[in-house]
This record gives C-alpha cells, sequence and structure tokens, in this order.
C-alpha cells in the first residue's frame, strides 16, 4: 500500500508528557544492573537527547571509562529496556493536547505515521501502547540506531521508501518539540512542525526557524503535512 504523505513524530512532549519517573529510573536502573554504578539523569538536559547518549553521560560522570562505556552499553540498553516493561503504568492520561483526534484525522486521510525518537526501541514502543496509541504507527526510528536525531529521520524516510510505503516526491514532516527535532528535519530536507507541548522555551524554537510552530496539536492543519 502506497500512502500519500509521512508523518513522523518524536514522543516525549509531542504526544505523552508528564508521564512520571519511569523512563529516567530505567536508565539508572540499567546501569545499576549491568555496571554496579549508581549514577543518575540529575543535570542532564535530556530534552531532546538520545537515550544512549544519556546513558553514556550517566556512566561517564560516575566514573567509567569510555572504553568500558563502549563494552556495556549494548547490554546496559536491554537491562533498561526490560526494567521499563515491567514498571510502566497505564499512562493514557498522559497524552498530549489533540494527540488522539490528530492522529485519527491523519489516519483517515490515508498518511503513513511513523516514529523518530530519543527512546530505546522497547521503551519506545511500550511508552505509546501504555498510553493508547500504540496502533497509530506503522514503524519507527529508536534512539540506539543511529548517532543523531537526523540518522533517525534519514532511516525512517529511507525505510518508508524501500517498503515502497511512500513515493519518492511524497511529502515528508517530523513533528518534534525541541530544538533537536527542527535540526534533524532541515537536515533530512523535511517539513519541520514544532509543538510548544514540551520544556523547551518558544524562544528556542523560534531560533531553530521551524516551518511551522504550534502551541498544540490542536493547531495541526492537513495542508501543513499534505503539500509539497
Amino acid at each position: 500500500m502506497t500512502f500519500r504523505a509521512l508523518v513522523l513524530f518524536d514522543i516525549d512532549g509531542t504526544l505523552v508528557r508528564r508521564a512520571g519517573s519511569h523512563h529516567r529510573d530505567s536508565l539508572v536502573e540499567g546501569v545499576r544492573r549491568v555496571t554496579g554504578l549508581a549514577s543518575t539523569t540529575v543535570g542532564i538536559p535530556v530534552q531532546g537527547m538520545l537515550d544512549p547518549d544519556i546513558l553514556t553521560i550517566m556512566m561517564r560522570r560516575a566514573g567509567a571509562s569510555l572504553r568500558d562505556i563502549r563494552q556495556a552499553l549494548p547490554e546496559v540498553e536491554r537491562a533498561a529496556e526490560r526494567y521499563y516493561l515491567r514498571v510502566c503504568p497505564e499512562i493514557s492520561e498522559k497524552k498530549c493536547p489533540a494527540a488522539v483526534p490528530v492522529l485519527d484525522r491523519l489516519t483517515r486521510r490515508g498518511l503513513l505515521l511513523g516514529l523518530v525518537t530519543g527512546n530505546l526501541t522497547r521503551i519506545g514502543w511500550h511508552k505509546l501502547r501504555r498510553a493508547g496509541l500504540r496502533h497509530y504507527f506503522h514503524f519507527g526510528a529508536f534512539g540506539e540506531m543511529a548517532a543523531t536525531r537526523g540518522g533517525l529521520a534519514r532511516l525512517a524516510i529511507r525505510e518508508a521508501r524501500s517498503r515502497n510505503w511512500i513515493a519518492r516526491g511524497a511529502p515528508i514532516s517530523l513533528v518534534g518539540d525541541s530544538p533537536n527535532d527542527v535540526i534533524a528535519a532541515h537536515g533530512n530536507h523535511i517539513r519541520s512542525i514544532a509543538v510548544r507541548t514540551g520544556i523547551t522555551a518558544p524562544a528556542d524554537l523560534e531560533a531553530e526557524r521551524p516551518d511551522f510552530l504550534l502551541r498544540t496539536l490542536r493547531d495541526l492543519r492537513l495542508r501543513m503535512v499534505e503539500e509539497g
């Protein structure tokens, strides 16, 4: 099946917000279980970051060498995912404003929806499942799959095209709440739609010159994602 356009979404601050400490806790627990190090996310500006980068900073601050971090990171990621799947509660009340009606409308219009997120794969899918949003999304690019958010967007676009889900000239948009989402969109020459539902100051989003800057997803219009 070929879709008329591709819309890629970030998760945290874009689809779900104020979902509790379970994600951060899982990163701390993943580090502890694999390395024995006591680490924390306190003081790390996690907004818009990839989970592997957050874990690397956590372990570095706890005294691990870069070599030890590289060796431990894959197992730390798996341990963090396992922990999150056990502790994440139902978070359907934590959806961002208008997330459901917007996703419903885009789906009815025959658009392909995917994810570009810094979350580790199993954490990202489970978070959406517990929020009641999993069924809207066909595929995703997750934090451990590339070194940057721009690289993740590139992977998602490549997959959609290789599977013939979208034509070569189909419109592509990236919706997110952080400057890194805007930068990732610009770097891949796709449309950037920024929403002010995360913790980023509006001026910081404006500084990256997104194509559209919305108060919430409620302000998203079909022309923003369908027009070439």
